[in-house]
């Protein structure tokens, strides 16, 4: 892999990053309820995730499971239920991110890293963007060196990207403002949720 095709490599990963969506949500409500450290955990667990479809893709899976519905649309369909549930909670006054603050409990590494990872390996439209976008670049990968580089760096960026929106968001002058704000988060990513798993489902 030359290193002009990695730059378009690295530009649609960062592109595909900083997209808003129901990761950006999940990220920031873990820093909200849990400060620095769960947020980064949060954005670290969700960066695995994509390592394992950019994986996935590489070795050719994703094309097999897209050309297996049945498969492909069970994990869909149990993602869309996940995605639903995770929603609700947010929406319901005694599951979200303000009732914990209200109660002085702080979100754990565990539950953390577990919602960061599931809101990536549970969005099968990931796939489908891998699918779309990483054909050319595997196609190019012809050294273990250029294989390794297409499940890094979608994995070091989307990680690094969501750390970045976790320091930003857990700084002194930034969090208590945030927590003020907890009632409104735990609505708005509880609807994101909610909305993306409805898509999922209606795309099937």
């Amino acid at each position: 892999m030359s290193f002009s095709t990695w730059l378009g490599l690295l530009a649609i990963c960062c592109l595909g990053a900083m997209s808003p969506g129901p990761s950006l949500a999940m990220v920031v409500r873990h820093t909200l309820g849990g400060g620095r450290g769960k947020g980064i955990i949060c954005a670290w667990a969700h960066s695995i995730g994509i390592g394992i479809y950019a994986l996935v893709t590489l070795l050719g899976l994703a094309v097999v499971l897209k050309k297996a519905p049945l498969i492909f649309n069970g994990i869909a369909i149990l993602g869309a239920v996940y995605l639903a549930w995770m929603g609700i909670q947010a929406l319901r006054s005694n599951g979200g991110m303000q009732a914990k603050l209200a109660a002085g409990e702080a979100t754990d590494a565990l539950t953390a890293a577990r919602d960061g990872i599931a809101i990536s390996l549970f969005n099968p439209k990931i796939m489908l963007f891998f699918l779309a976008l990483f054909s050319q670049f595997v196609m190019v990968a012809d050294s273990f060196t250029g294989q390794a580089l297409i499940v890094l760096t979608p994995m070091v960026v989307d990680g690094l990207w969501y750390s970045l929106i976790a320091l930003v968001l857990s700084h002194s002058s930034v969090l208590p403002k945030l927590r003020e704000k907890a009632g409104l988060i735990d609505k708005l990513s509880g609807v994101v949720l909610i909305l993306l798993a409805i898509r999922v489902l209606y795309t099937l």
